[in-house]
């Protein structure tokens, strides 16, 4: 062949997928070649044809085709199937006369003999070229084809896997395993009783089916439950709760999925009522219904439906099991010639309970330490077989819900001996019968004694259909049952019986059963423990299932009976079966092992084994050290594919020999050949046990066995590169490192895990680790065990580098490595190996050579310890291995390819993990020996699993700076912790909270380090610069590790490389104070600063106090929350806000326990500001609400408070919570009040008006208590002077005169009237604190005192921590919110002259600030609005208030000015003027007149306060205000609109004549919009509401605005409006004079109806800028107050 032009990857013709086939096994053979065009990928073999599928997707039949309809006359020559070009074929498979194909898309094809519809198409007996068959899913709406991803196919049967991993059928016989007894089935059909488990390969013999099936694990969950059968659709559980205990009973029966009898199995389609007899002796058991009866059976126990998984899971104990044969059927003739004893008891016999009890103790704990007594469980004791574990689990899972936790979560583990003689009839244990009962109660027996005892008395009765129980496992006996999966999570123990010896367990006699001396071991990692990242890997918890005929036990199930039904082959769930084949009828099993199983028929010593029964799996006969890792079989042969000693494959066959001419005999009836078999075979024509093939080291590198008929075929490679012999020995060096895992595994770590007098020799802590080390070994082993399946499966058919599995997930293994040698670690650092000496010692005796073959150890007699050691450390030593190998792999791609890079990188990081494994290694070792040598009081307290030694000062190379003479100071660094022992005493530093820096010599001569943790600072003086050189960098190294996380478990595979020479200063780390102080006892987690808690953290106290939040130097300082804890009401008051040096500082809210709640400033951690409190809800006790000044945590100053429940509201003066000085009060009832207060009372003068103007001005001494010389007013003016006493409304005592003024002069009425305000606060005085803390945060100890510079600098400071604040939450901020500040940013130019161009700019930037509470300016506005509304809001709502609310928002105004002209130095005085620029502009405050001329020409604008802040305050303070005018004015505007009313009925015309508007000024025609647009409408004297309706309209808007420069906007807009249509009316200019324009403005303020227009002129008027008085505006607003008093008088004559 020629090699040289290619490269071996494009797969040189001659070099891969090479065929050879052959017969037999005599030494003579050499294998035929068979050429084809491009390498050979699949081969399968049928009795006399085979298939082949080769690179490209073509297939080739060759041998003997009668179904081809041109006779083809060289049958050996292969033939390419040309009906199946176009399509891209993946996989082939061959029955014995029929051919299928699966292409790239999964679809198939078949053909060949069609005789029993094993083609899929009816109506052709043959069919001769390939042709599609479509899997329909009918279950679908519409139904959708199923691709497939491969085919088996036996004599009359088909079964293909679909991708959803279902298994579909057609063909002949109950090998199907479908509901059917009407046959030949031409439609292929899903097989029901696989649906919800995941099928991972399937194999066909003649008449028989095998199936892989993956175990449940966690992933299948989320597959529904099935709790119904599907064929007679009964409850497949039932539960009985009983008072103390539970009866779970799977002991339902259906007749349809039981298996074929005798009789039955000749018609294949059985009548269904056909009975079976039993013998009248035995018992028949209530879930053994053992008659088909018509009507479906009812079960024994009616209880509770209860969901589990699958119903597979579930099958009834009878149609899982085996039917009883009847006595009468005669004895079966065995193939060895001995008389099987019929077996006539409805009980398991003894192969059953052997399976059952290897089963058990198959099926270990997860990896949990025990607690307490083990959980148990009696599992269906009586049935014929035991549930599957996966049932178990699921069931329990389904149960835990119902059971509750009325079940006792643990039981210790029982002797069911002992139960079993109190709960069964005295004559069962003895008699024969029920010997298999006997047995599998053992299986939970409590010692090994009394299970080898039992085992022996059963030797005696057992049949002979029976193996030695423990010839196989011989360990099996040293094993505990353990509840899989679920149960032994320590939730529930539930007892699942099974109900035929419905058998009752109380939770007391469990208890009084004795505790177990073995204890239950976690090894083999359930599916549930692996982790989800090896998904990736293929699984090696699977279960094989079979069906079909059993003549020859080629079912596996220990019986020679039909089966309907795909079933479960118990004897090998947890055998980590990965390949299933069939022969014709035999079956193997492959395990990750590397092991075969074999079972069913042994005519030709076909199964590699001579044992019998041959009904169930048993292991073939290999020499030592052979793995098996590929199997095939033939009619009567079975072909291994093996690693031996060197790389190259080596195979074995086993069975009939092959004789030249032998051929033609098989042409004689097949009939009769069966008779002559045996003394053919006798000749001695077959095998013992598998014989090795001398010329396998010939063919080359094989990559895959098939058999099939009388024929073998290899596939094999030519090793181009070196590339092949790679691949090969990568995946036999895991094959084979698996296998001494496992060896290490079963042989060493179990045993000495099971040992009594382990937890004694151990102690707990070490015992753990041990624990821990066995269940990482074990997750490594079956890591191992997983990669090498996918390896073998690699080679079978790929050979490819794109799916090692090693490449993609290298971190798989990596973690898995680290992690084994850090728990290897940990258990070596406590004296784990010494401490395990005396157990091993006496487990394996003074003669270790099992121990020393398995740890590879060479020298003569090394100590126990030692062997020890060196057995557990093997794993590690296969990483270096694994880096050798991909090495070596990689060395056969060119460099620059992506293979070699993928190849080479992995191999580094192995090479890197080995390097540091050995250091770790070392490391521990190291530690080891320190312990050893240290002082063993403190050993005990400091010696921890994870804790390595890094360096220590025994040789007084570091000594503390000023210490004793006497003292001693040890310092021994860790690597996570620094320790200081002294004589009896030591101190423990954290290295995550410890700073080292060295101190600067000086010429000092001393070397020192200085020491910092966060509660002690100390210095540590070195021998030497090299010492102080050495211990610096080991702290800081072993610090940074620590923060990197890589210190204890997880180092990163590159530590050592780039380090940083001395880790960060500030980090994140937790600590707990220890020494007395605020701090005691505290822990605090969170950033650090040097030994200073600094940045975010949180700090708990043991009392429940938790702070959370930023520090400053060890203290709280900035934002952050606190919750401590109010023991007598047993809630937490809760502070959210600002904190300076340790303390409560700034804004903040404080919820206290007792449902108050203060938000507002603090100082000192009191309150201290301005603040509001909030007392109660509205429906507790004494709802009230206070907003105002504090000092030092009491009310002071200026404040409102509300007291909601007496429905007044207080305004005015506090001092240490109590009402002092002046103030006022309203009420809801209208009473208003304004004079002195003292000691929280009306006390000295004041005034009292109530609600009809009755106003008493006087001394007081108490609330509403007058007391003392008053005037008492009537509201009619007359009044009562003198001395008065007695409470406001009940009935006052006066002592004075009565006066009635204006009887005899009416001048003096007016002069009564009380003056409000003059006794209350002023508005300067009040909310000062409000501004002062404004003035705090521009950095102003007093008003305008401080840097213009530095108050802008805080101003954006303040901001971007605010902005900061909030980022964590973006919900607080909106999108327009966020925008303002993003225009806050830039701060305007903020000196310099102010010209018109800058006014405007600091106008548009105040209405910004304003606009965000996070600017100074925008939080002050926010407040003085929240007072204000709490104010005048509600019972503040009193007309007689207007004026001081106006005054406050005055006050408020000059207030912000000041600040603002402190921002803005050069902004002129109130009142001062801006100069105008050239161009003139005239801006909207200042409109040019129209029609009037204007007034001399202004110099520029007049700088106010209202003008710049009102349009900012105004707005949100408008409500309450405009309420308070509304109120004033009611009367007068009642008076008003009543007239306006009336008014309004006139039509236009006639209300202009009645107003005296001049006729000329009479719209003539008005623009209509309806008719038709432009023209105009005559005026007609009915018409109304038309004249001069646009003015109308403008004015009406004056009602939607709120500053009073808006509103005379609107007033002037309204004029050049009625000029406007004035001037349209006269065609002219046109110049009004007072007398003609007040009638036209008369009219149009009644058309406008504006409600409140008394209120509208009355704000006017006192918010109006003053500068605007004399202007065009002031007589436009003139006129309009002159309307509204016309209007007032208007008398309709």
């Amino acid at each position: 062949m020629e090699t040289q032009g290619k490269s071996f990857v494009d797969d040189g013709g001659g070099e891969r997928g090479l065929l050879h086939t052959w017969k037999g096994y005599s030494c003579s053979l050499t294998p035929g070649r068979l050429l084809l065009p491009q390498p050979v990928l699949h081969v399968a073999l049928g009795t006399r044809h085979g298939v082949l599928l080769v690179e490209g997707g073509q297939v080739y039949s060759f041998g003997e085709l009668p179904w081809k309809q041109s006779q083809i006359p060289e049958p050996a020559k292969p033939t390419l199937e040309s009906a199946l070009s176009g399509q891209r074929v993946v996989t082939v498979a061959a029955g014995s006369f029929h051919s299928g194909a699966v292409t790239e898309d999964g679809s198939i094809h078949m053909w060949g003999d069609n005789g029993a519809g094993q083609c899929g198409l009816s109506s052709l007996s043959t069919v001769p070229n390939p042709t599609p068959v479509a899997l329909m899913d009918s279950d679908t709406s519409p139904p959708e084809t199923v691709p497939v991803l491969e085919l088996a196919c036996g004599e009359q049967h088909t079964l293909a896997l679909s991708v959803q991993r279902e298994v579909w059928a057609w063909g002949s016989g109950c090998q199907l395993g479908l509901n059917t007894s009407v046959f030949p089935v031409w439609k292929p059909q899903k097989v029901e009783h696989l649906a919800g488990r995941y099928v991972l390969q399937v194999a066909c013999g003649a008449s028989h089916s095998l199936a892989l099936v993956r175990c449940l694990g966690p992933q299948d969950v989320h597959r529904p439950p099935v709790d119904k059968c599907r064929q007679c659709n009964q409850l497949l559980y039932t539960m009985t709760d009983k008072e103390d205990h539970v009866i779970i009973s799977d002991s339902h029966y259906c007749p349809l999925s039981a298996e074929l009898t005798e009789d039955e199995r000749k018609l294949e389609a059985p009548p269904r009522t056909q009975g079976l007899k039993t013998s009248p002796s035995e018992p028949v058991l209530p879930s053994h219904i053992s008659t088909f009866n018509s009507d479906p059976p009812t079960p024994p126990t009616s209880a509770d439906p209860l969901p589990t998984q699958d119903m597979e899971k579930g099958e009834s104990s009878l149609s899982n099991g085996v039917l009883p044969a009847s006595v009468s059927d005669p004895p079966a003739q065995s193939k060895g010639g001995t008389v099987a004893a019929v077996k006539s008891s409805p009980y398991p016999d003894e192969q059953e309970v052997k399976d059952y009890l290897r089963k058990l103790s198959d099926t270990t704990q997860e990896e949990a330490k025990p607690t307490g007594g083990v959980h148990t469980l009696l599992h269906s004791a009586g049935g014929l077989t035991s549930t599957s574990s996966s049932t178990l689990n699921h069931l329990v899972a389904s149960c835990a819900s119902a059971v509750g936790e009325r079940v006792a979560s643990t039981y210790e583990a029982l002797s069911l001996k002992k139960m079993m003689n109190l709960y069964l009839p005295s004559g069962v244990l003895r008699s024969g019968g029920p010997a298999g009962l006997t047995g599998a109660v053992t299986g939970v027996g409590d010692n090994s004694t009394e299970r080898v005892r039992l085992e022996d008395s059963m030797q005696g009765k057992k049949s002979s259909s029976t193996g030695d129980i423990r010839e196989e496992e011989a360990d099996g006996v040293r094993r505990r049952l353990s509840l899989p999966g679920l149960l032994s999570q320590g939730r529930y123990a539930v007892h699942l019986l099974s109900s035929s010896y419905t058998l009752l367990l109380s939770p007391r006699l469990l208890r009084k059963a004795g505790r177990p001396r073995l204890r239950a071991v976690a090894l083999t990692p359930l599916g549930g423990d692996i982790p989800e990242a090896q998904e990736v890997l293929p699984t090696l918890q699977t279960e094989v299932w079979s069906w079909g005929h059993g003549d020859h036990g080629q079912l596996g199930h220990g019986d020679n009976l039909a089966r309907l039904q795909p079933l479960c082959i118990k004897s090998l769930n947890n055998k980590e079966v990965v390949w299933v084949a069939a022969g014709a009828h035999h079956s193997l099993g492959l395990t990750a092992q590397s092991q075969v199983f074999s079972w069913g028929s042994n005519s030709s010593g076909q199964l590699g084994h001579r044992e019998s029964p041959s009904t169930i799996p048993r292991l073939a006969k290999l020499s030592e050290g052979i793995r098996v890792w590929d199997v095939s079989a033939g009619e009567k042969h079975t072909v291994l594919l093996a690693d031996g000693d060197c790389i190259q494959p080596i195979i074995y066959y086993s069975g009939q020999q092959v004789k030249e001419g032998e051929e033609e005999s098989q042409a004689k009836d097949l009939g009769q050949q069966e008779g002559d078999e045996e003394e053919e075979e006798r000749a001695g024509g077959y095998t013992p046990q598998p014989v090795l093939l001398p010329f396998c080291m010939n063919l080359g590198y094989v990559s895959s066995v098939s058999a099939g008929g009388r024929r073998c075929v290899a596939l094999s490679d030519r090793n181009v590169m070196g590339f092949i012999a790679s691949l090969h020995e990568l995946a036999s060096a895991e094959r084979k490192f698996y296998c001494r895992l496992c060896n290490i595994k079963m042989q060493i770590i179990r045993p000495l895990l099971e040992l009594e007098s382990l937890s004694s020799a151990l102690g707990k802590v070490t015992l753990g680790l041990l624990q821990m080390l066995a269940g990482r070994f074990s997750l490594l082993c079956h890591l191992t065990g997983q990669h090498a399946a996918s390896l073998t499966a690699n080679l079978r058919r790929g050979r490819d580098v794109k799916s090692l599995l090693i490449l993609d997930h290298t971190g798989i293994f990596l973690d898995s490595y680290h992690d084994y040698c850090s728990s290897l670690g940990n258990f070596q650092v406590m004296g784990g190996f010494q401490a395990l000496t005396k157990p091993s010692l006496d487990f394996f005796g003074k003669s270790p050579e099992l121990l020393q073959r398995l740890s590879e150890c060479s020298e003569e007699n090394p100590p126990m310890a030692d062997l020890l050691v060196a057995l557990f450390y093997l794993p590690t030593r296969h990483v270096h291995e694994y880096s050798r190998l991909l090495l070596k792999l990689a060395t056969c791609f060119e460099v620059s390819s992506s293979d070699y890079e993928k190849l080479q990188d992995s191999c580094s990081k192995f090479e890197a993990l080995t390097l540091q494994l050995k250091k770790k290694m070392k490391e521990a070792d190291y530690t080891f020996h320190f312990w050893k040598s240290f002082p063993g009081k403190m050993t005990d307290s400091l010696r921890k699993p994870q804790r390595r030694l890094i360096c220590e000062s025994s040789n007084k190379a570091l000594t503390l700076q000023n210490a004793g003479r006497f003292s001693v100071n040890w310092f021994i660094l860790f690597n996570d912790a620094l320790v200081h022992a002294q004589f009896s005493t030591h101190h423990v530093f954290r290295l995550a909270t410890l700073w080292v820096e060295p101190i600067p010599e000086e010429n000092t001569g001393i070397h020192g380090l200085k020491v910092i943790t966060p509660e002690e600072t100390f210095t540590l003086l070195a021998s030497s610069p090299m010492e102080k050189a050495k211990w610096l960098r080991s702290i800081n190294q072993a610090v940074d590790q620590v923060l990197s996380g890589a210190g204890q478990d997880t180092a990163s595979v590159c530590s050592g490389l780039g380090q940083r020479l001395e880790p960060p200063i500030s980090r994140t780390a937790s600590y707990t104070f220890y020494k007395d102080g605020r701090l005691k006892e505290a822990t605090y987690e969170g950033r650090w600063l040097t030994g200073k808690p600094h940045g975010r953290g949180v700090l708990k106290w043991p009392d429940g106090r938790i702070y959370t939040g930023e520090f400053k130097n060890g203290l709280e300082d900035g934002f952050g929350e606190f919750v401590a804890p109010n023991k007598t009401l047993n809630k937490n008051d809760h502070y959210q806000g600002h904190w300076r040096d340790g303390k409560m500082y700034g804004l903040g809210t404080y919820r206290y326990a007792s449902g108050e709640v203060y938000d507002g400033s603090f100082q000192d951690g009191m309150r201290h500001g301005h603040g509001m409190l909030r007392s109660g809800k509205l429906n507790t006790s004494s709802p009230s609400v206070f907003i105002g000044q504090w000092l030092q945590d009491k009310k002071t100053g200026y404040g409102v408070f509300d007291d909601i429940t007496k429905g007044e509201k207080y305004m005015g003066m506090w001092q240490d919570h109590l009402r002092q000085g002046t103030g006022v009060v309203v009420t809801q009832f209208g009473l208003y009040y304004e004079g002195a207060f003292k000691d929280n009372k009306m006390m000295g003068t004041g005034i009292l008006l109530s609600e009809d103007d009755t106003t008493y001005e006087g001394e007081f001494s108490d609330d509403w208590t007058l007391n003392g010389k008053g005037v008492l007013t009537m509201a009619n003016g007359d009044y009562l002077e003198g001395s008065f006493s007695g409470e406001w409304g009940s009935g006052l005592k006066v002592t004075g005169s009565y006066f009635k003024p204006h009887l005899f002069d009416t001048d003096k009425e007016k002069s009564r009237a009380v003056k409000l305000g003059r006794q209350c606060v002023c508005a300067e005085d009040k909310w000062q604190a409000v501004f002062e803390e404004c003035w705090t945060q521009l950095g102003c100890d007093a008003p305008g005192q401080g840097e213009n510079w530095k108050a802008w600098e805080n101003i954006a400071v303040e901001l971007t921590t605010s902005q900061r604040h909030i980022q964590g939450s973006p919900e607080l901020l909106s999108r327009s919110h966020s925008r303002t500040l993003e225009g806050l940013e830039v701060i305007p130019q903020h000196t310099g002259p102010i010209t018109m161009e800058r006014y405007d700019t600091i106008r548009l930037y105040l209405i910004k600030a304003c606009d965000t509470p996070l600017h100074p300016l925008g939080r002050l506005v926010e407040t003085l609005v929240a007072v204000y509304r709490m104010t005048y809001v509600g019972v503040g709502a009193n007309r007689r208030l207007l004026h001081q609310a106006v005054n406050e928002i005055k006050s408020y105004l000059n207030r912000i000015f000041q600040i603002v002209r402190f921002l803005f130095p050069d902004l002129p005085e109130e009142g001062g003027l801006l100069p105008e620029p050239n161009t003139n502009l005239q801006d909207k405050e200042e409109l040019g007149s129209t029609g009037a001329p204007a007034e001399s020409p202004k110099p520029g604008r007049v700088v106010s306060s209202s003008a710049l802040l009102l349009p900012v305050l105004l707005p949100r303070l408008y409500p309450p205000l405009f309420t308070l005018y509304a109120l004033d004015k009611e009367r007068e505007d009642d008076v008003y609109w009543e007239c306006v009313l009336r008014l309004n009925k006139q039509p236009d015309l006639a209300l202009l004549a009645f107003l005296g508007v001049q006729q000329k000024f009479w719209p003539v025609s008005i623009p209509v919009s309806m008719p038709a647009p432009g023209e105009k409408q005559q005026v007609l004297s009915s018409t109304k509401d038309a004249c001069f309706a646009s003015a109308v309209e403008t004015l009406q808007q004056i009602s939607t605005t709120f500053t009073p420069s808006d509103k005379l906007q609107v007033i002037q807009l309204t004029f050049e409006e009625i000029t406007q249509e004035v001037q349209s009316l006269l065609k002219q200019d046109f110049l009004w004079s007072m007398d003609d324009l007040f009638p036209v403005f008369l009219y149009v303020v009644l058309r406008a109806r504006i409600r409140n227009l008394g209120s509208e002129v009355s704000l006017i008027e006192d918010l109006m800028d003053p500068c605007v008085q004399h202007g065009e505006h002031g007589i436009m607003f003139t006129t309009l107050k002159a309307c509204y008093y016309q209007i007032q008088h208007e008398k309709i004559t």
